[in-house]
This record gives structure tokens, C-alpha cells and sequence, in this order.
């Protein structure tokens, strides 16, 4: 393996034990491993990579959804991989913390940039370079969010490669300064090695928490109360969209650089 395309062609099956022949041109992303299951038992499809770091399934309207893990490093590793199928589009499904009064747990968030702070990317692009998801797949999932009876917010996320911060005083000041609408760990990187590698890409995130309040700081019962009200909606509103982009949706052209 010599070039970057052959090492991810190897790789891809290698972290999710699925044929590249398999994947289909529209993936959804997320890190719940429930959400996979869930998927399988709707389409009644097997799941593949059991015993890998990442599990994988795909319907027979050709759509596939993948558990990437937790973390801005895994992100980034599952956009790379991506590179040797160079999917259509790519839609995250995640979870992240809201930051503003008008932002309640249940809500979904599609946002419009990620500040990042995830340190990953860095990698990719100087800082300068914004971290932005396609438009033209948010406005077709935002579509998809209003037809399920759903209303949204647009703002900015912070993304951080940092999990335990509920408690610093000085970090939570800084995330109230720069006025970002929720924090996550994998949506600049998402959006920025997407951009790196051509792959039309977009974030669909539920409001799990609050953390700049005491009380509102995730814990192992919320957050099952958030799976349980709130995940089959996110999952069936991340289906709908990236099935139907395809034949409805506005076609999205890459520009490179």
C-alpha cells in the first residue's frame, strides 16, 4: 500500500468489517451503537463488524449507516475511510450539550458552522479555514425535520476533543463568550476532513443536555431518558433525508481548491 487511496480501501472493511461493495452512496453517521440496531431491525439487515471498532449496516435502498465511536480523532478516522468509496453525502447524527436559554433538551440543532477546538482538524487546514457543513444537504434535512412536525435551531457549535469539562469554571466563561448554541466532540472535524476529502457532509444533533447548569449536567438516567423520548425520531428524520436527497434534492457540486 504506496498511496493514500489504497491504504483506506483496505482500511474501510478492515475498521467495520463491511465489503466495500457493500457501503452505500449515502451514510449516516453516528456514535450509538443503539442506532445501528435500530436500523437493522427496521430494514431487517445484517450488521456487519461485530468484533471491530466500528459497526455497519445498509438497507436495500442503499443506504448505510456506521458507529464511528466517540471523539473527534474517530471522527476524522471514519471521513478519511469514507475517501475510498466517496459517498454521495454524509449525514452525523450526535448528540450534544446546549448552551443557550432557548435551547432545550430534545431539540434538534443543524448547524450552520462548528468553532474548532477539537485540535484534530488542525491537521487538515490552517485555523483560519471555517469549519461548514453543505448547505444544500442541510436545507434538504431541514426540510425532512419541519415534514416530521419538528421545528430546529441554527447556530454555531463548539466541538472539543475534551470530555470532562463540567466542571471548570474558567472553560464553561469561555463557551459562554463565544455564544455558540451547543458543544460536541465531533462536528468541526466532520465538517473539516469532509471538506478535506470532497464528501458533502452535514450534522443533525439532539439536545441531550445543559451543562452550563449544575442540574442540567448529563447523567447515565437523563441520558437514557433522551434516547428513550427522543433517538427513534432523530435516527427516523436522518433516514428520510439521506434516502430521498438522492431523487429530491438539490444536486451538490464540489469545488476543489
Amino acid at each position: 500500500m504506496v498511496d493514500r487511496l489504497s491504504i483506506t480501501k483496505n482500511w474501510l472493511p478492515r475498521y467495520t468489517g463491511m465489503a466495500l461493495d457493500n457501503f452505500g452512496d449515502y451514510i449516516l453517521l453516528t456514535n450509538f451503537r443503539h442506532y445501528v440496531d435500530k436500523f437493522a431491525e427496521m430494514f431487517s439487515c445484517d450488521i456487519q463488524g461485530e468484533s471491530r471498532p466500528m459497526q455497519a449496516a445498509t438497507n436495500s435502498s442503499g443506504l448505510t449507516i456506521v458507529n464511528f465511536g466517540i471523539g473527534s480523532a474517530n471522527a476524522a478516522t471514519i471521513m478519511d475511510l469514507l475517501s475510498a468509496i466517496h459517498p454521495k453525502g454524509a449525514l452525523f447524527l450526535g448528540k450534544c450539550g446546549g448552551l443557550k436559554k432557548s435551547t432545550e433538551i430534545g431539540h434538534f440543532i443543524l448547524p450552520n458552522a462548528a468553532i474548532r477546538g477539537d485540535g484534530t482538524s488542525n491537521d487538515y487546514f490552517p485555523a483560519e479555514v471555517p469549519a461548514l457543513p453543505s448547505f444544500k444537504l442541510h436545507k434538504f434535512v431541514s426540510e425532512k425535520i419541519l415534514e416530521h412536525g419538528h421545528d430546529y435551531r441554527t447556530g454555531v457549535v463548539y466541538t472539543t476533543n475534551r470530555r470532562i469539562w463540567e466542571h471548570d469554571r474558567t472553560f464553561l466563561e469561555k463557551l459562554k463568550q463565544m455564544t455558540s448554541i451547543g458543544i460536541d466532540m465531533e462536528t468541526a472535524t466532520i465538517f473539516i476532513v469532509g471538506h478535506y476529502n470532497v464528501i458533502a457532509r452535514g450534522a443533525l444533533l439532539l439536545v441531550s443536555d445543559v451543562p452550563l447548569t449544575p442540574e442540567g449536567v448529563k447523567t447515565e438516567e437523563s441520558d437514557q431518558q433522551v434516547t428513550q423520548n427522543w433517538s427513534d425520531t432523530h435516527l427516523q428524520i436522518g433516514i428520510d433525508a439521506m434516502t430521498e436527497i438522492g431523487e429530491k434534492g438539490e444536486k451538490i457540486k464540489h469545488f476543489l481548491y
